[in-house]
């Protein structure tokens, strides 16, 4: 489906698994370009070969067009899972992060995967540039891309759609959502969820989600002079919370936990948490 004057989406919905469950409004592959000139692919999605025949069913759609690059926005499974499928059947080269090179290089042939640097500007086409944006937080090899011409930008993991997202450094990720923020982006186009029109409004969303949490978890270890992971989230999160998102919800509370630490506003005594009093 064409979704704007340069980018098309591939949506492939995901079934109401556990592993689904983290992924409500299914994910998408973008093709970015001209269909009558060169594009480029963003991520490949999972290896099931369901997920690849969906992909490729709509390159032919397009009129089969010259695809040059195959951009990833990170090394989770369900982002480079068909990777090497697509690119022999495109025959072009793929770029990422540095951190996710060698990693790539173990899938691909020699000489295929390049590593993308930060602020660093993506050749289209004639008249269309992706800035790349090292964006670490929901994991160290993230890569959000911004299509200049257009105010859109491509947060891969790092803004969904129809959820909140998964943390794995909390201080890098708010970092890496003021740096999207001062893009102030039209629209935001996420690997998963719902296409959102409001995209400077969303990553401001973001942010105050974030911060309204920390403020919930320092809510609950007042409450409670000292206690561990589970029960700040049993605190916290609605108590009809997706048995299937319970660990999510810890690890999120984690990094809460960790950053909360970092900058010495609490203690841990292994496996409780409190405030720190000092």
């Amino acid at each position: 489906m064409k979704i704007s004057e340069h980018v098309y989406r591939v949506h492939i919905n995901e079934d109401d698994s556990p592993f689904g469950t983290y992924h409500p409004g299914g994910s998408s592959i973008y093709f970015i370009g001209n269909p009558n000139t060169n594009m480029v692919v963003m991520d490949t999605g999972e290896h099931y070969r369901s997920w690849t025949d969906q992909i490729l069913a709509y390159h032919k759609e397009l009129g089969s067009p010259n695809i040059s690059n195959i951009y990833i926005t990170h090394g989770h499974y369900d982002h480079i899972g068909g990777v090497d499928r697509l690119q022999k059947e495109f025959q072009c080269k793929v770029g990422c992060h540095i951190n996710l090179k060698s990693k790539l290089e173990m899938i691909l042939e020699e000489g295929i995967v390049f590593s993308i640097e930060d602020q660093e500007i993506l050749k289209v086409n004639d008249n269309i540039n992706l800035l790349a944006l090292y964006t670490p937080g929901h994991e160290n090899d993230h890569i959000c891309y911004f299509l200049q011409e257009e105010q859109i930008m491509f947060t891969g993991d790092t803004i969904l759609g129809s959820s909140s997202s998964s943390v794995r450094n909390l201080k890098q990720y708010m970092n890496s959502l003021e740096i999207l923020l001062d893009h102030k982006p039209t629209k935001v186009f996420p690997a998963h969820g719902a296409l959102v029109e409001d995209g400077t409004a969303k990553i401001k969303s973001y942010i105050q989600h974030r911060q309204k949490r920390e403020e919930q978890i320092i809510n609950a270890l007042t409450k409670n002079t000292s206690q561990n992971v589970y029960e700040i989230v049993d605190f916290v999160y609605p108590k009809d919370l997706n048995p299937n998102l319970r660990e999510a919800a810890a690890r999120n509370v984690r990094t809460h936990l960790e950053k909360l630490s970092e900058e010495g506003k609490i203690e841990e005594t292994s496996p409780l948490y409190s405030l720190n009093n000092n």
